[in-house]
């Protein structure tokens, strides 16, 4: 059996969830399996809003930002998976679990975010999640969310 892997560039993003600037946070989606897992890609720079007030002289990512950034590479797994395109949907967060924040994500970084489908009942999806920059793992994270019609 071939697993076709899918991706979701910036402008297809914006179809699939509706996160917009300054709090879309994943500027691409690659190696989607459907129902399974997906790569989301954020590109860290220096003129992002939150960085002028979270540690000015020492720019650093949020953490919090970084599992929202793979919360949303979730939704948009979870948007492929379900086909849903130009729907008005929302997902809220349930549960955020074993949070761990081992390295700091500056300015410059490469932000890869790994997903990974632990279950699905009905509307409601629970996932690991881990990102790395470069090969370092600097977060980890098992969330819960429920997809639903706004």
């Amino acid at each position: 059996m071939t697993i076709t892997e899918h991706t979701a560039n910036f402008e297809e993003i914006k179809r699939l969830i509706p996160h917009r600037y300054p709090f879309l946070l994943i500027d691409k989606v690659e190696n989607i399996i459907i129902g399974k897992s997906a790569l989301g890609i954020k590109n860290v720079t220096v003129n992002e809003p939150y960085f002028q007030g979270h540690f000015p002289s020492k720019p650093i990512m949020p953490g919090v930002l970084i599992v929202e950034a793979m919360a949303q590479t979730a939704a948009i797994l979870v948007s492929k998976t379900i086909k849903i395109v130009d729907h008005d949907f929302l997902v809220y967060f349930m549960t955020i679990n074993n949070a761990k924040f081992r390295k700091l994500v500056q300015p410059g970084d490469v932000l890869k975010l790994k997903v990974l489908v632990e279950r699905n009942r009905g509307n409601t999806w629970k996932f690991s999640g881990n990102a790395f920059v470069e090969e370092s793992l600097v977060t980890e994270a098992n969330f819960t969310a429920m997809m639903i019609e706004n």
